[in-house]
C-alpha cells in the first residue's frame, strides 16, 4: 500500500510536496494510517483533533492518544473541545451534521490563522460506497450519487482509491497503534447499518465490488458533466438575474418536456426539498410561495422568483432635519435651482416650504394613498403597485417617505404631486436614494 500511495500522490497530488497541510486526525485506524503514510513521504503537516465530548472518557482517551502521538513524533498538533450536543440542539441539527459543521469551521479557522494550504482527510473507498447508499436511501439526484470528490476546494482526500481491507492489512503489517470508536459497532447510525449489513452482501456477491463501483461512479460523473452542460444552456434561456433575485420565465420553461429536472438542478442548492411543492408552483395561482430555510420561491404571474429571506423586519426611521444622517440610503440636500432638472426614479426635488420635519421612512400599509406626480387626483398605493406590476418581493422591499402623515415619495419609484418643486419654487430639497445599498 505504501508504494501505491506514493505513486498516487506523485501522479495526482504532486503539488502537496511543498504545501503546508493540516491532517484531520481522530485517532482511528484510517486517520492514523494517513498520518503514518505522510510521515513516510516527509510531507509538511500538522494534526488537528476534535474532541466532540460525545463518548465521555473514551473521547478524552482519543484526545490524549493523538496528543501523545504528536509529541512522541515531534508533529505540531491542534486540539479543541466542542459541546456538540448543545450546538446540535441550538441549531436543530443531527449530532452528525452538527459535528461536521463544528469540525470544518474550526479547520478553516486554523488554515486562516496559521497559513496552512489544505485540509487532508482519511476518507477511503468504502466511505464512498456508504455515502452513495445513504444518499440513495434518502432520495437524491445525480449530484448525490457522484461520490466523494478527491479534492473539494481546500479539502484533499488522498486515500479514496484504497479500501478498508487494504488499510486494515497495512495496520497489521506495520503494527500501528490506533483508537477504536465504540460507536462504530452500533447500528444506531444509518452509515453503520449500511457498513455492517448491506455492503458485505455486495462484496460477497462480487469479489471486485469496490472496483466495479468505482467504474460505475466514473460513468455517473461523465453523465453528470453532460447534465451540467445542458442545465447551463437552458438556464441562459429561461432564467434572468435581477436585483439579487432569480427570475424563471414559466412560458419558456414549459417548452422543455423535462422542466422539472431543470428546476431541481437550479434550485436544490438553495435548500428546497419539497419538490412536489416546487413543481406544483408552476401551475399555482400568482402570489403563492414556498420556503426553504433561507430562501423564498414565489409564483408571480408568468414567473417563479427566487429571493433570499430578509433577516430582520424593517423598523420606521425618523429624519429630524436635512443634515441628519441615518442608516437608510437616503440623502437630503438643500438647493437653489433656477431650473429643476428632470426628475428620475432615484432623485426627486421637493418644495422646502411644503415639507414638515420630522420625516418618516416606513413600510407601506393597506389604505395608503398618494397623488402620483404628473396625474390628477389620488391613488391607492396598492393600486399603483398592481398597475406597475410589482412582485410580492418588490412590495415588501418598497419604502415610503412621509411628511406630516402624507406620502412624499414611494422611494425610488414615484413622487407625490403635492410636494414636487417647479421652476417658481424658491428653495428646493433634493432627495436622492442610493438603491445600490440594501433597504
Amino acid at each position: 500500500m505504501e508504494q501505491k500511495f506514493q505513486n498516487h500522490i506523485q501522479q495526482n497530488f504532486s503539488f502537496l510536496q511543498d504545501k503546508k497541510l493540516l491532517v484531520a486526525t481522530s485517532g482511528g485506524m484510517d486517520s492514523m494510517v494517513l498520518v503514518h503514510l505522510f510521515q513516510k513521504l516527509n510531507l509538511n503537516f500538522a494534526l488537528a483533533h476534535c474532541n466532540f465530548q460525545l463518548r465521555e472518557s473514551e473521547s478524552d482517551g482519543d484526545e490524549n492518544f493523538v496528543k501523545e502521538y504528536a509529541k512522541s513524533n515531534t508533529i505540531n498538533c491542534f486540539i479543541t473541545k466542542f459541546d456538540t450536543e448543545k450546538y446540535s440542539e441550538e441549531h436543530k441539527l443531527s449530532t452528525q451534521v452538527a459535528a461536521r459543521n463544528l469540525r470544518y469551521n474550526w479547520f478553516n479557522e486554523i488554515l486562516e490563522q496559521n497559513n496552512f494550504d489544505y485540509i487532508v482527510t482519511a476518507h477511503h473507498a468504502d466511505d464512498v460506497v456508504e455515502t452513495f447508499m445513504i444518499n440513495l436511501s434518502r432520495g437524491t439526484g445525480l449530484d448525490g450519487l457522484i461520490g466523494i470528490p478527491s479534492q473539494n476546494g481546500n479539502i484533499i482526500r488522498p486515500m479514496l482509491p484504497f479500501s478498508r481491507k487494504e488499510i486494515e492489512e497495512y495496520v497489521s503489517e506495520n503494527n500501528l497503534q490506533w483508537r477504536e470508536d465504540s460507536s462504530n459497532a452500533s447500528d444506531k447510525y444509518l452509515r453503520n447499518k449500511i457498513r455492517h449489513h448491506i455492503v458485505p452482501v455486495f462484496k460477497e456477491i462480487n469479489d471486485s465490488f469496490l472496483q466495479s463501483f468505482q467504474n460505475t461512479l466514473e460513468h455517473i460523473n461523465q453523465d453528470q458533466s453532460l447534465v451540467n452542460d445542458a442545465v447551463q444552456m437552458v438556464y441562459e434561456k429561461v432564467v434572468s438575474e435581477e436585483n439579487e433575485q432569480l427570475k424563471i420565465d414559466i412560458s419558456v420553461l414549459l417548452q422543455y418536456k423535462n422542466y422539472k429536472a431543470y428546476l431541481y438542478q437550479w434550485l436544490h442548492k438553495f435548500g428546497f426539498s419539497a419538490w412536489n411543492d416546487v413543481y406544483n408552483l408552476v401551475e399555482s395561482q400568482s402570489g403563492k410561495q414556498i420556503f426553504s430555510e433561507n430562501y423564498i420561491l414565489l409564483k408571480d404571474r408568468g414567473f417563479l422568483i427566487l429571493s433570499a429571506k430578509k433577516t430582520a423586519d424593517f423598523k420606521a426611521i425618523i429624519v429630524n432635519s436635512i443634515t441628519e444622517k441615518t442608516n437608510f440610503p437616503l440623502k437630503l440636500t438643500l438647493c437653489n435651482l433656477s431650473n429643476i432638472s428632470n426628475q428620475m426614479k432615484n432623485v426627486i426635488f421637493v418644495n422646502e416650504n411644503k415639507i414638515q420635519f420630522p420625516l418618516t421612512i416606513r413600510k407601506w400599509k393597506e389604505g395608503d394613498y398618494f397623488y402620483p406626480s404628473g396625474m390628477q387626483g389620488k391613488k391607492k398605493v396598492s393600486k399603483y403597485f398592481k398597475d406597475e406590476k410589482f412582485t410580492l418581493f418588490q412590495k415588501q422591499e418598497t419604502r415610503i417617505l412621509e411628511s406630516n402623515n402624507q406620502i412624499v415619495w414611494i422611494i425610488g419609484h414615484r413622487a407625490d404631486e403635492r410636494f414636487i418643486a417647479n421652476n417658481s419654487t424658491q428653495t428646493q430639497i433634493k432627495i436622492e436614494f442610493n438603491n445600490e445599498k440594501n433597504i
